[in-house]
């Protein structure tokens, strides 16, 4: 791994207080991901699964945690299980974890290699009622691969048909929704690489280069701070492909006179930052597009006063659509009559903010949480107002990255340049 990981001392309070909600007499069980294959004998990276990552901190394929808070047993209590290395997996593949560094890593005690899963888990099986098993339930998740956890809940089911089963996924989800300091300081060193990335590609941009050659510069970025590289696919999109959401294919030159929409962000050590900035190509904005820019920018400061405890993201996300229709009422884009005479399952304001404005961030960019319940005081959110005109070939989105706190919130981005005059300052200097 590039990064520096965090104290086992966060992993073992994250598994407390998921022991903590478990039922009485009851284990729980989190899997690895797969090493997913490409063509011939490709595969892709490993990208471990975030739940187990959360539990346990161990970064590694063919990993299998199992959590038991009422076994007889102190020592099937908390169980690690890991691939066990041998030498010619450490010619091919480099370093697997040992023992000794497992237990330092995850503050576990008991480590097994895999080949004492069966056993062990059997003895545990005998001594539990219920078993509390892993799926990803996302409310955006379109799984179409199984799983090592949907195998593992068919073998499951089949070799033990009596026990009770119960998701794991709520519980996860309230959990992981809330982040604990380390996290956020992981999600700091995030945010603080993104910066390095934006900083050195304002110096870079000018009319006629080509966006791949901007995300060019946003990976060298990254990776030589010790990044895996991008949290997610860069949109990098000038002129009319702002106005496409999710425009990945960053193919085109960056003309004069266009603005350019980056939404970016760096990974560090599985945690993952979201920033958007909109720049003019030749370096000042016109009039019209700094007009749009302000609006959007007001829309955003007062989005993130409104990310406050107690709010459900669905009251949040009508009131920020009342203050965009006041600014797309000023700009002209919208006026009364169509408000008037407005669909309120679409109001007129989406023809050009057809977006939510906030969703969690952490391990996943579109985290898991609670986006039914109130907003908590820890929990971590984008705020992302945009202003899409397709008549005027341009798209403005600004984004910023904020913990909640009891008054007000902490801007993990309060450092990334978004000022329009320090924009074009940093561009001509």
């Amino acid at each position: 791994m590039k990064y520096q990981p965090l104290p086992k001392e966060l992993y073992i309070r994250n598994r407390a207080k998921l022991a903590a909600k478990l039922a009485k007499n009851s284990v729980a069980i989190f899997n690895s991901n797969d090493i997913l294959p490409t063509n011939a004998d490709g595969t892709m990276k490993f990208r471990q699964n975030n739940d187990l990552f959360y539990l346990c901190g161990i970064d590694q394929e063919e990993t299998i945690l199992l959590i038991a808070p009422d076994c007889p047993n102190p020592a099937w209590r908390e169980v690690l299980f890991l691939r066990e290395t041998n030498e010619h997996i450490a010619v091919w593949e480099g370093h697997k974890y040992t023992k000794e560094e497992a237990e330092a890593a995850s503050g576990i005690k008991n480590i097994q290699w895999l080949s004492a899963f069966d056993q062990i888990f059997n003895s545990v099986m005998a001594l539990s009622d219920r078993i509390y098993l892993n799926t990803n339930e996302h409310l955006r998740a379109g799984v179409v691969v199984e799983t090592r956890d949907a195998r593992f809940i068919k073998a499951c089911k089949e070799k033990f048909p009596l026990h009770e089963y119960e998701r794991a996924a709520p519980i996860m989800h309230e959990l992981r929704g809330v982040k604990e300091q380390e996290e956020i300081d992981q999600m700091q060193i995030a945010c603080d690489i993104t910066e390095k990335g934006f900083r050195r590609i304002l110096s870079f941009v000018k009319p006629g280069v080509t966006e791949y050659e901007i995300e060019a510069e946003f990976i060298h970025e990254f990776v030589r701070n010790r990044s895996r590289g991008f949290a997610y696919e860069p949109i990098i999109a000038s002129g009319p492909s702002a106005c496409v959401l999710h425009y990945i294919e960053n193919n085109k030159a960056c003309n004069a006179g266009e603005l350019l929409l980056l939404d970016v962000g760096a990974e560090y050590g599985n945690y993952n930052a979201d920033m958007t900035r909109t720049i003019p190509v030749s370096g000042r904005f016109t009039k019209r597009q700094r007009q749009v820019y302000d609006a959007v920018l007001r829309v955003k400061r007062q989005a993130a006063s409104m990310l406050r405890p107690g709010v459900t993201i669905q009251d949040y996300h009508r009131e920020v659509g009342l203050i965009m229709q006041s600014e797309l009422v000023g700009l002209g884009l919208i006026d009364q009559t169509d408000i008037k005479n407005q669909d309120p399952n679409w109001p007129a304001y989406k023809k050009y903010f057809m977006h939510g404005t906030s969703h969690h961030l952490g391990l996943d960019v579109h985290d898991v949480g609670t986006m039914h319940f109130p907003i908590k005081v820890g929990m971590v959110f984008t705020v992302e107002p945009g202003i899409y005109i397709p008549e005027e070939g341009s798209g403005i989105r600004l984004e910023n990255n904020v913990v909640v706190q009891e008054e007000g919130y902490f801007d993990l981005m309060r450092n990334i340049p978004i000022e329009a005059e320090e924009i074009e300052d940093l561009m001509n200097s």
